[in-house]
């Protein structure tokens, strides 16, 4: 599991002071991004310049189940739970203390950048998402 923290600062609140959802979808995708940054060795700017692949996202599945409010940290917890040709689909609990605050399941692409066509996951990074999926 890759965990990370995220504090809810006024850019992400409506005038209601709790967290507009569309923002926990840039909550999300930055715990993605750290992940491949982390886990995986390649950041999203490597992938396009070294690898010609670019990751988009194709599904998002997320059930809300608890609001955040100003100034808390937010646990994101992501799980590696698929690694196909070209695809990847992860889990990812956001939580305050002990309280689920969403749920999300992501599903990503390799695409190769010249073609725009989904393309099979390059061997290095493969091999380096294998390792986390067994992990």
């Amino acid at each position: 599991m890759f965990t990370l923290p995220q504090t809810i600062r006024f850019q992400h609140c409506d005038p209601a002071g709790i967290v507009f959802y569309p923002r926990y979808f840039e909550m999300l995708n930055l715990t993605v991004e750290h992940f491949f940054e982390d886990r995986v060795g390649a950041s999203f700017h490597q992938l396009h310049l070294r690898e010609g692949v670019s990751v988009p996202t194709v599904r998002i599945d997320t059930e809300f189940r608890a609001m955040s409010r100003l100034e808390e940290v937010i646990e994101f917890d992501l799980r590696l739970i698929h690694l196909g040709r070209s695809s990847v689909t992860f889990t990812v609990e956001g939580r305050h203390a002990a309280e689920t605050r969403l749920r999300a399941e992501i599903v990503l692409v390799a695409v190769d950048m010249e073609t725009g066509k989904s393309c099979r996951w390059p061997d290095g990074l493969r091999a380096k998402l294998q390792e986390q999926l067994e992990a």
